[in-house]
């Protein structure tokens, strides 16, 4: 079975790139990282190992790129599933279940990415840092559009909490319900979001604490 598309035209724009990416999808889902080789990869995209080495070093940058794509494909239904009319908390919880679901409608894929990148050293590392704080600056944008609830402190805590809640339903094989765990993440950022040492100060009025 096939792991299902969690990419898009708009976050791989190059076809030959996104077939590959999606080539490294599928042969990594079924044989796991380390059995993938490059020979194939671009079988299963219908390509030539010169056009692979024309947009990767090698298979590990294929693999991080791979990483990128998903999570900025997770973060465009993030956006996209914000209400900035209602409460931050209404939104926190709207979202992040959108965001949830979004990951576990690819079981394989998400398994693939979550457990893999922390057996590439070094690179996996910064590039997982790389995301985490894309996300943990998209969520001070959104939940301090109107007061400053959220430090860039805990909006990191906040994201590493997400990001290892989401690991651990994995390694339990509950990859395809990532969406049950929606209220205790929803419940984490709305905890770090008042456990700023010091009272946050809003745009419109006094220092007060966010609760």
């Amino acid at each position: 079975m096939k792991p299902k598309n969690t990419l898009s035209a708009e976050a791989v724009p190059n076809e030959h790139r996104a077939r590959l990416l999606q080539a490294m999808a599928q042969v990594a889902s079924e044989q796991g990282l380390a059995a993938t080789s490059i020979a194939a990869v671009v079988a299963e995209a219908g390509v030539s190992k010169r056009t692979f080495y024309e947009h990767f070093a090698d298979k590990d940058a294929c693999f991080l790129e791979l990483y990128r794509a998903a999570s900025a494909s997770a973060l465009r239904t993030l956006r996209g599933a914000v209400q900035p009319e209602r409460p931050w908390q209404d939104q926190v919880e709207q979202a992040l279940g959108a965001y949830l679901a979004h990951l576990a409608a690819g079981p394989q894929l998400i398994r693939l990415l979550f457990v893999e990148i922390h057996h590439l050293g070094a690179p996996g590392a910064a590039v997982r840092r790389e995301v985490m704080q894309q996300l943990a600056d998209y969520m001070l944008e959104t939940l301090n559009a109107q007061d400053e609830v959220l430090t860039p402190t805990m909006a990191v805590a906040a994201v590493g909490g997400i990001h290892e809640l989401v690991l651990q339903a994995i390694e339990r094989g509950e990859a395809a319900q990532l969406q049950r765990l929606t209220p205790s993440v929803a419940a984490v950022v709305r905890q770090l979001a008042g456990a700023g040492a010091e009272p946050v100060r809003t745009k419109n009025g006094p220092p007060k604490r966010a609760v």
